[in-house]
């Protein structure tokens, strides 16, 4: 249906497609695996229209074609769910689904009840809950993902583009998701399927094709490859393991929580974190994880109930002072939260510190500079140059940025909501080692995290919440996925 021949693409001094071929077939799901800055991201914007290829061919259905904008992707029968939802905040969710596209009725005025209508059609094929009237703004990731699946849908497309559409999103709606995906794929369509799970590309797709380093690698049918050989041409190397887990003795209690409340998200949560322990936050989308971190870092104000760091007592609402206690919270949501995309790499990963990299007021960049190396260097952030805005960045490199940010304040308390979303296996098992030596130097790491692995794997206790309440603490002698998940969904042993 749709090949690329020698595609090439740069932007400034970075080579983001060296020459690369791909072939998509018709009833095909095909998997584009690579680690993060591996070309991904670029390659999916070239077939949608928003970068033109600086060299090579685009073929569909045989025919050389020129895509001058997204507008011509989609006529030619291409929709794209990207890894970063990006929808009006201030507009209905109908209106986000059909923007461009919108129904009209007499004198060119929009059908909003046909709009709506169509939208919920979109939503109940899904098998989601979802009001077509409600504004955009403040929706949640795995809901701005949903929104942004029901406008791939509504175009009908010929080739359905997925870059890591399921990183936010439950067990069930991924299996939802993927209900769907095949669905198109039996009636004719293909199916161009991004993601860093092995569990859900061997799932759902028939052929894999590995990049590295802006270049194709090797395309191969699923059923031949294994997730160690996939991994091992991604990398290009034998990737160590990926839970380093050290075993550490936990001290003392650095971080308390008890009885905080917000009403309508969380009702009545206790826990504690000690140095040297990692604590993992697990349960479903929308139980309520992501809102207790936030007001544990005062970002929202609770209702009731405190925050204690090293027996302290902090001030409700107050992020400076949660920040000056040793607190630092990696966000969900890198883009909105965790980073000001129009400033540099450099800057970004600074902006916590800028106080303490300045002198007599006046922030320098050489000492900017050396400290943004030191952190960016760590994590192997892949840039141009440091001092490139962080929106050039692919996704996995901006959220190595929130970490590096985060990181180089030297924490006594980290606080990570889902750190390794949208990152590659090898950037995995760094952050997971990082984690791992913080909590071994006497860091309480709490970490809210939606794949189960990674809780099982890192955790020294699982605290499980369902539906706004704390309902388990296991330690991880006995934390296995069926004990989780019963907690998780609320069912009884």
């Amino acid at each position: 249906m749709l090949a690329l021949q020698g595609v090439s693409k740069s932007f400034g001094a970075v080579a983001a497609l060296r020459d690369v071929d791909l072939e998509l077939v018709a009833g095909e799901a095909h998997a584009l695996v690579g680690e993060n800055g591996a070309g991904k991201s670029t390659l999916v914007k070239i077939l949608a229209g928003v970068h033109p290829p600086d060299a090579g061919t685009i073929l569909l259905d045989g025919e050389p074609v020129t895509f001058s904008g997204p507008a011509d992707a989609r006529a030619a029968g291409i929709a794209v769910i990207y890894q970063e939802p990006t929808l009006f905040p201030d507009l209905s969710v109908a209106e986000n689904i059909f923007m461009g596209r919108q129904p009209l009725r007499g004198l060119r005025r929009i059908d909003a009840a046909a709009m709506r209508a169509r939208s919920q059609e979109l939503f109940d094929r899904l098998g989601v809950r979802m009001d077509p009237d409600r504004p955009a703004r403040g929706l949640s990731i795995a809901d701005q993902q949903l929104v942004e699946i029901a406008k791939a849908l509504s175009t009908n497309a010929r080739l359905l583009v997925m870059d890591e559409p399921t990183a936010a999103l439950s067990g069930v709606e991924v299996e939802r998701l993927f209900a769907v995906a095949r669905s198109l794929r039996d009636g004719g369509a293909a199916v161009l399927f991004i993601s860093h799970r092995f569990d859900e590309v061997f799932d759902l797709c028939e052929r894999i094709t590995v990049m590295r380093d802006g270049r194709r690698v090797d395309t191969a049918p699923a059923a031949e490859l294994t997730v160690d050989q996939v991994v091992r041409k991604m990398v290009g190397r034998d990737v160590a393991t990926l839970f380093p887990k050290v075993d550490t003795t936990p001290g003392e209690v650095r971080l308390e929580v008890r009885g905080l409340t917000r009403h309508g998200f969380f009702d009545d949560v206790s826990f504690a974190v000690r140095g040297g322990e990692i604590v993992a936050l697990a349960g479903l989308v929308g139980a309520g994880r992501s809102e207790v971190v936030r007001a544990v870092f005062g970002v929202d104000r609770p209702d009731a109930g405190e925050v204690l760091v090293d027996g302290r007592p902090l001030r409700p609402g107050d992020t400076p002072a949660a920040i000056a206690a040793g607190l630092a919270l990696v966000p969900e949501d890198r883009r909105q939260q965790g980073l000001v995309m129009e400033l540099s790499v450099e800057r970004n990963t600074t902006l916590p510190r800028r106080w303490a990299l300045s002198r007599i007021g006046l922030l320098f960049g050489g000492s900017e500079r050396r400290s943004a190396a030191t952190w960016t260097r760590r994590l192997q952030v892949k840039a141009g140059r440091p001092t490139d805005p962080v929106a050039t960045l692919s996704g996995g490199n901006q959220q190595k940025v929130v970490l590096a940010k985060w990181l180089s304040t030297e924490p006594r308390v980290l606080i990570v909501d889902e750190p390794t979303r949208g990152i590659d296996v090898g950037t995995k098992a760094e952050v997971h080692r990082l984690l791992s030596e913080l909590a071994a130097d006497g860091v309480a790491v709490l970490m809210v995290s939606s794949e189960l692995p990674e809780v099982l794997g890192m955790a020294d206790r699982v605290l499980v919440m369902h539906e706004g309440r704390l309902v388990a603490d296991i330690p991880r002698a006995t934390a296995d996925e069926e004990s989780v998940m019963v907690a998780a969904t609320g069912a009884r042993p």
